[in-house]
């Protein structure tokens, strides 16, 4: 790693340092503003599906979802959506297709985004193939922006470095680990196939030109058809704590031991997971959804449908203390709702008083639109 590398990292660990020791001591999170970024069928697009949501390296923001041409499915062909804000979400910029699958039958999935705040690029992680309908070689791609997300390089073919194993990333976003140990390494979490399915983490500690697997926790029974009350982590988001651990929040595709959320602890730079370290949180009452976790300024926040078995009720709690208790909960949108992500825009010293959420609703069903809702969290609009 060059000297230059290594003193932005330093200063990165002390701004963020500073930051998290100022903290929010406690928050009163209101919603200021709701706005539709996508609307299903707009533009010839028959559903907007998986929102991704990012700050960038020069405190704008970035949303990402797949626009799915022909309808619901999971499979089929997309688009690579994008929209950007320039004015920290106020207003935004007409979508624009990153990419096109063209017809595919099992076109791009996504995915996860990850900001390289030492290097400034932003990295999006999907793949082709990743249900194996009309096909039988899942392939992992990133594209990159060093541009701030005006512009993105071609599609990079992670899969000879990482092999065809299914990865699916997140969907939401991946991390750079500011604090000791391996401060600087990127981490994106993701899931494979129902049979073969658990969680899994990729690695890189050269700022994204290597990538491999690192830190595993494998559904039970491995590589079977599962049923339910099978062990089975799925979906995924994490995040890194003050003391350098990382903790992952899960998905429990087959409401093994509860109707809730698994979490998961590394203490080595997401390189392994213990079962010991292995819990679930009853609080968190879950429908099987991909949810978001957000550690900003000393407090966690989640956000789910908060609901046993229908995908309704979108929901954001907050913690002082890492999830072991939950402080409060704000209702975002009681109506159907379901895949959400969060941000907040870091070292903005009038911007760490708000969240961004975006997500998935509705009124008839929760894949009609794509809404960002800013949080304020000083109770203050």
């Amino acid at each position: 790693m060059s000297q230059g590398c290594v003193f932005k990292l330093l200063l990165l660990a002390i701004v963020f340092t500073i930051s998290w020791d100022e903290g929010l001591a406690t928050v009163s999170p209101i919603v200021m503003d709701q706005q539709l970024l996508w609307i299903s069928g707009q533009e010839n697009v028959g559903i907007y599906r998986i929102p991704l949501l990012s700050y960038t390296p020069k405190g704008n923001l970035l949303a990402i979802c797949e626009a799915r041409k022909n309808g619901g499915s999971d499979s089929g062909p997309k688009f690579l959506a994008m929209r950007r804000s320039e004015d920290k979400g106020l207003s935004w910029q007409p979508q624009v297709f990153v990419l096109n699958d063209g017809e595919l039958p099992d076109g791009l999935s996504l995915g996860a985004v990850l900001v390289d705040d030492v290097t400034q690029t932003i990295f999006v992680f999907y793949q082709i193939c990743g249900h194996y309908y009309k096909c039988d070689t899942a392939v992992q791609y990133y594209i990159k922006s060093v541009d701030d997300g005006i512009s993105w390089s071609k599609p990079y073919n992670l899969s000879k470095q990482i092999g065809t194993k299914m990865f699916a990333p997140g969907p939401g976003y991946g991390i750079q680990k500011k604090y000791a140990p391996n401060i600087g390494r990127l981490i994106v979490c993701g899931h494979s196939t129902l049979p073969g399915d658990g969680m899994f983490c990729l690695l890189s500690d050269d700022h994204g030109d290597t990538w491999r697997y690192g830190g595993v926790i494998k559904g039970i029974p491995y590589n079977t058809a599962k049923v339910k009350g099978d062990f089975v982590p799925d979906e995924c988001q994490p995040i890194e704590l003050p003391d350098g651990s990382i903790m992952v929040n899960v998905r429990n595709q087959y409401q093994y031991h509860c109707h809730c959320r698994m979490i998961m602890m590394s203490y080595d730079g997401a390189s392994t997971f213990k079962v010991d370290d292995l819990r679930f949180d009853t609080t968190l009452v879950d429908p099987t959804v991909a949810a978001s976790i957000l550690y900003h300024n000393g407090v966690l926040f989640f956000t789910n449908p908060e609901n046993e078995g229908s995908r309704v009720n979108m929901t954001l709690r907050w913690s002082y203390d890492n999830g072991t208790t939950w402080a409060g909960s704000l209702n975002i949108w009681p109506q159907p709702s379901g895949y959400s992500t969060m941000t907040a825009i870091p070292n903005d010293i009038y911007e760490y008083k708000f969240i961004y959420i975006l997500y998935e609703k509705g009124e008839k069903s929760s894949t009609q639109y794509l809404s960002l809702a800013k949080v304020s969290l000083s109770g203050q609009l």
